[in-house]
C-alpha cells in the first residue's frame, strides 16, 4: 500500500504462516481459554482475527526493517505479532494486566516486542520513545477501544514525539469524522483538530465479523500522515481551538450566535470580528474551512488579545 515515492516496507507474505497464526477465531480462542481470560466489554476488547485487514493495516503504516512500531492496545498480540515480523522494534502498551500470560505466549521468540502494563493516558510518550532512538521512522498502529479513541488520539498528535504515520482502527463514524470537509454532516471539531495536525485517509471498511467477540457496530481503518507544520499558519493554537469549540457548540446556530455565546462577545463585537476576518455572520460553523477558522482566530487576537485557556 506504499504511495509513489515511498520507501517500500517490509512486506507481510500470505506464504508465511507465523504472522497470522491467531487470525482465525478458533485459535484465538483456544490461547485465551488456556490462560482462563475472559473478554471484558467494559474495556472495549474486540480482538482483530482477519489476516487481510493485519495485512493492510500493516502495510499502510509502510513499516520497514529499520523502523519502530508503537501499539496502543495490542490486546492478545495478533496484531503486534505481525508488527514484530517487519519492524526493528515494536513497543506496545496494554492496559489490563490480565492480558500478560496470554501476551507472553503469542509473542513468545519476538525478541524485538517489548509489552507495557498501563494506561497510555498515564504516560509521558516522550520517556517511552527512547526505545526508538535505533529507530529511522516510527509509526503508531493502533485498535482503539471505541470509548477512548478521542482522547488517546489527541495524546498522540500532542505528544511532541517523532512519528510519521498513525494508522487506526476505529469506529466508522468516527473515521467519517476524522476524514470530513466543510459542510458535510460529520464536519465537526475533531475534523478541524486532526486535519490541522495531520492529512487524514480513510483506507478500508472492516466489518463486525473480522473481530472476536464481534462489535455492534462497523469499522474503519484510517492513516493519519503527521503534518511538518500545521495546516494553516496561526498565531496561537489555543486561540484557534477556543473559536473552533464555540463555532460548534451548538450545531445550527449563526456564527454570529455561536461565537457571541462562545466566547463571550458582544453583538457589536462579534459582528466586527467576523467583518474583519471577511466571514458572512450568518454562516453556521460546520460550514468553515481550516482557513477561515484560522483567519477568525487571527483576526480575534490582533482585536482582542487574552489567554484563551488551553487547547483542544
Amino acid at each position: 500500500m506504499a504511495s509513489e515515492g515511498e520507501m517500500a516496507p517490509h512486506r507481510l507474505e500470505a506464504h508465511q504462516p507465523d504472522p497470522f497464526r491467531l487470525a482465525q477465531p478458533r485459535q484465538l480462542k483456544e490461547v485465551l481459554a488456556r490462560h482462563g481470560f475472559t473478554l471484558k466489554h467494559g474495556l472495549g476488547q474486540h480482538f482483530l482475527v482477519d489476516a487481510g485487514v493485519l495485512r493492510d493495516i500493516v502495510e499502510a503504516a509502510g513499516i520497514g526493517s529499520e523502523d519502530g512500531a508503537f501499539e496502543v492496545g495490542p490486546g492478545a498480540g495478533v496484531l503486534t505479532a505481525c508488527l514484530g515480523h517487519v519492524a526493528r522494534r515494536v513497543l506496545a502498551v496494554e492496559k489490563d494486566p490480565a492480558l500478560r500470560p496470554v501476551l507472553a505466549e503469542t509473542l513468545d521468540g519476538l525478541h524485538n516486542v517489548e509489552v507495557r502494563f498501563a494506561d497510555v493516558l498515564d504516560l509521558d510518550l516522550r520517556d517511552l520513545w527512547a526505545a526508538f532512538a535505533d529507530c529511522r521512522r516510527v509509526a503508531v498502529v493502533a485498535n482503539l477501544p471505541y470509548y477512548v479513541t478521542t482522547p488517546i488520539l489527541f495524546r498522540l498528535l500532542e505528544a511532541g514525539v517523532r512519528m510519521d504515520v498513525i494508522v487506526l482502527m476505529v469506529q466508522r463514524e468516527v473515521a467519517e469524522r476524522l476524514a470530513a470537509h466543510p459542510g458535510s454532516k460529520s464536519y465537526g471539531a475533531l475534523s478541524v483538530a486532526v486535519q490541522y495536525r495531520a492529512e487524514v485517509q480513510r483506507l478500508r471498511r472492516v466489518g463486525p465479523g473480522c473481530f472476536l467477540p464481534p462489535p455492534d457496530v462497523e469499522s474503519a481503518v484510517v492513516r493519519l500522515r503527521l503534518r511538518s507544520q500545521p495546516a494553516v499558519e496561526v498565531d496561537d493554537d489555543a486561540r484557534l481551538f477556543q473559536v473552533v469549540r464555540a463555532a460548534f457548540g451548538t450545531r445550527r446556530k449563526t456564527l454570529r450566535n455561536a461565537l457571541r455565546a462562545g466566547l463571550g462577545l458582544s453583538g457589536d463585537e462579534c459582528e466586527a470580528l467576523l467583518a474583519e476576518a471577511g466571514i458572512d455572520a450568518s454562516r453556521r460553523g460546520e460550514t468553515l474551512s481550516l482557513e477561515e477558522f484560522a483567519a477568525i482566530a487571527n483576526t480575534w487576537g490582533r482585536m482582542r488579545p487574552r489567554d484563551p485557556g488551553a487547547s483542544t
